[in-house]
């Protein structure tokens, strides 16, 4: 599958088979998170791998939700360690969206379903998986075998309301 159709063709999925992740695929998907872009290559980000059940189960609980995946990916920042833009605006939640972004679409070139998250109470994730106080909590995916052959398609908005050519 190439860059295009993945991004075409991915959708969120929130139920999953009950079927373990092969280490080779989680390994290269983490890979494809590492290799990220980031302004001016600082890197900011971490990831925080869960597979076991018994912490899922306390992830899910942290964000208001019942799932049932075999993994979950949190994916974390360290501002202090990201650039800064010479008019002061932080880019690190840029810096692990992209990253995110990497993994979410790795995963479905391996076969595998996700579903961004971004409403979770952040101090009781910290509090779940061991994050130092300094670490902030961006957004987090589940990830699994599609137990459904694909999600809802969703409405895209068309090029021409989303593009401007050469000036606004």
């Amino acid at each position: 599958m190439d860059v295009f159709e993945a991004i075409r063709t991915r959708r969120s999925i929130r139920k999953y088979k009950d079927k373990k992740i092969e280490k080779e695929k989680l390994d290269k998907i983490l890979e494809a998170g590492r290799l990220s872009l980031s302004a001016n290559n600082q890197q900011p980000y971490c990831f925080v791998l869960v597979k076991d059940s018994s912490t899922i189960e306390k992830v899910s609980s942290a964000c208001n939700q019942d799932w049932q995946a075999p993994a979950m990916i949190i994916a974390c920042a360290f501002p202090e360690k990201a650039w800064i833009r010479d008019d002061g605006e932080e880019i690190w939640k840029v810096d692990v969206a992209i990253a995110l972004n990497n993994i979410v679409l790795t995963a479905w070139e391996e076969g595998l379903g996700t579903c961004w998250i971004a409403a979770f109470r952040e101090n009781e994730l910290k509090k779940v998986l061991g994050i130092p106080e300094n670490v902030r909590v961006i957004s987090l995916t589940t990830l699994g075998y599609p137990a459904v052959e694909k999600g809802p398609v969703t409405r895209r908005k068309a090029i021409d309301e989303l593009v401007r050519y050469d000036h606004w």
